[in-house]
C-alpha cells in the first residue's frame, strides 16, 4: 500500500504567511516577517520581546517522542494514524508521516477541510458523518482526486441511510462499523446492532464496509487493574465483531480488514488485542490512533500513558514537550501570587498547570518545588506559595501542562525552542 503524503508546496506556502498582531505573544519586532524568516532569525525567548504568557514546544522532546512512538509501533506490529485534532498543525503532521504514520485521523468535517487543504492523501474520520453539506463536499473531493483515501465511522442504520442519501459521488465511501460500550461515547452498544449496521452498509451502493473501529479511552480514566480489565474486554469485543462480520461475508469487497482503536492512554492493551487472536488467513490492518504522544504532558498522560512515568510496556518513555511561561503580575500576600496565565492560554480540564521553574531578573532558570497552581480564571492563575518562596513580582514561572488536546487550540503560532530552552528554532502554525 502506498504511503500517506502531504503537499510540500502547501506547507511551504504556510511558512510564507506574514506575522502580525493576530499571533499572540509573538514579538512586535517580528511583525512583517514571514514565519519561515522569523524562525531563521532564531530569536531569544527570554530577551527577544516575546509577550507573556507564551506556550512553547521543546524540539528535543518532540523529536524523542516521534522516534519513540514509531519504534514502539514497529516493534508491536501496528500502524499509526495519529489523531490530528490534538495539534491541528500540518507541519507536525508532516513529521509524523516522516516517522511512518499510515494516515492522520480527524474528528469532524471542518478539520477534514484543513487536512485536504494541505493535501493529506489518507484520512480517517473517527465519527459518523451525516451532514449533507459535508457529504456533498466529500463526494466532490473523492471524485476529483483518485489518490485520496478516506474512511469514516458508522454506528446506526439511520446514519447509513442518511449517508447513502446524501453522497453524490461516483466512488463509494469506505466506512468502519463503530463498536461502543455502556458508559462510552458514540458507537453501536451491542453486537446485534453492529451487525445490523454492517448489513445496511453492505446493501448500500454508496458505501463500502472496510473494517471495524472504536475508542476505548472514554471507558476508563486511570491505570488500575479494573480499568485495564475493562479496556481488554472492550478490545476483545471489537476483535470478535470483526471475525463475526467476516464470517457473514460482509467484507467481500476489501483485501484486508481495518481494525482500529487506541487513544494515548491504553494503546499497549489495544495493540495486543488487535494484533493477536485472529483466525489464520484473515488479513488484518491493525491501526492505533494515539495523538497526544507527540507532546505527551506533565499531568494526565504522564500518569496514565503506557510510556509515561510508570511504564507498562517496554520502550523509551515519552517526554513532555509543552511548556508555558507566565509572569508574576501580583503578590497580594506571602502565600499567594497571580500569574498572567488563564483558561484562555492553557488547559485546565484534566489537571492544572504544574509550576516547575522560576526565571528571575537575571534570566537564570532555577528549579521550583513546593509551589502549586490552585485555580485559574480567564486570564489569571493562582499560585500558592510555600514559606520562604523566592517568587517575586516580575519573575517568570515555567509551567508543565496537562492534556495537550486543549492547549494547541489557544495558540495559532507556537515557538519551538532548542535544547537550551530559549533559542527559538521554528514556529508551528495551528489551524483551529
Amino acid at each position: 500500500m502506498v504511503s500517506c503524503v502531504i503537499n510540500e508546496a502547501a506547507l511551504e506556502s504556510a511558512r510564507n504567511e506574514t506575522i502580525d498582531w493576530r499571533f499572540k505573544s509573538i514579538p512586535a519586532e517580528l511583525s512583517g516577517r514571514r514565519i519561515g524568516e522569523a524562525a531563521a532569525a532564531k530569536p531569544d525567548l527570554f530577551t527577544g520581546g516575546f509577550l507573556g504568557p507564551v506556550v512553547v514546544l521543546e524540539e528535543d522532546a518532540l523529536a524523542h517522542n516521534l522516534r519513540a512512538m514509531a519504534d514502539w509501533c514497529a516493534k508491536h506490529g501496528v500502524e499509526l494514524a495519529p489523531h490530528g485534532k490534538t495539534t491541528m498543525a500540518p507541519a507536525l503532521f508532516a513529521r509524523q508521516l516522516e516517522h511512518g504514520a499510515w494516515a492522520i485521523t480527524t474528528a469532524n468535517a471542518s478539520q477534514l477541510r484543513v487536512y485536504r487543504a494541505f493535501g493529506l492523501s489518507r484520512i480517517l474520520l473517527a465519527n459518523q458523518l451525516v451532514d449533507p453539506a459535508a457529504l456533498a463536499w466529500l463526494s466532490a473531493e473523492l471524485d476529483a482526486d483518485p489518490s485520496f483515501e478516506f474512511t469514516c465511522w458508522v454506528d446506526s442504520t439511520d446514519g447509513v441511510a442518511r449517508m447513502s442519501a446524501a453522497l453524490t459521488g461516483t466512488r463509494p465511501v469506505d466506512v468502519l462499523v463503530e463498536l461502543g460500550a455502556d458508559g462510552g461515547r458514540t458507537g453501536a452498544r451491542d453486537r446485534a446492532t453492529a451487525i445490523a449496521v454492517a448489513e445496511a452498509v453492505h446493501a448500500s451502493p454508496a458505501l463500502r464496509l472496510a473494517g471495524v473501529g472504536g475508542y476505548e479511552g472514554a471507558l476508563a480514566h486511570d491505570a488500575s487493574e479494573a480499568a485495564q480489565a475493562l479496556i481488554k474486554s472492550y478490545v476483545d469485543d471489537l476483535r470478535e465483531l470483526a471475525v463475526d462480520l467476516h464470517g457473514r461475508g460482509l467484507f467481500a469487497d476489501v483485501d484486508e480488514i481495518i481494525v482500529t482503536a487506541g487513544g494515548s492512554a491504553y494503546f499497549d492493551q489495544v495493540a495486543e488485542g488487535i494484533t493477536t487472536g485472529w483466525p489464520d488467513g484473515l488479513a488484518i490492518r491493525p491501526v492505533l490512533r494515539s495523538g497526544a504522544y507527540l507532546t505527551h504532558d506533565d499531568g494526565f498522560y504522564r500518569g496514565i500513558s503506557p510510556l509515561g512515568e510508570h511504564p507498562r510496556t517496554t520502550g523509551e518513555p515519552f517526554r513532555s514537550a509543552l511548556r508555558a511561561w507566565a509572569q508574576v503580575t501580583s503578590k497580594p500576600s506571602e502565600e499567594l501570587a497571580l500569574l498572567t496565565l488563564g483558561k484562555r492560554d492553557a488547559s485546565f480540564d484534566e489537571g492544572l498547570p504544574e509550576p516547575q521553574s522560576r526565571r528571575g531578573p537575571d534570566d537564570r532558570v532555577e528549579p521550583l518545588s513546593g509551589h502549586t497552581v490552585t485555580a485559574m480564571n480567564d486570564q489569571h492563575a493562582f499560585l500558592a506559595l510555600p514559606p520562604g518562596s523566592p517568587v517575586a513580582v516580575g519573575d517568570w514561572i515555567g509551567l508543565g501542562l496537562s492534556h495537550p488536546c486543549t492547549v494547541f487550540d489557544k495558540w495559532p503560532l507556537i515557538p519551538v525552542v532548542d535544547a537550551d530552552g530559549r533559542t527559538v528554532v521554528d514556529f508551528v502554525r495551528t489551524y483551529f
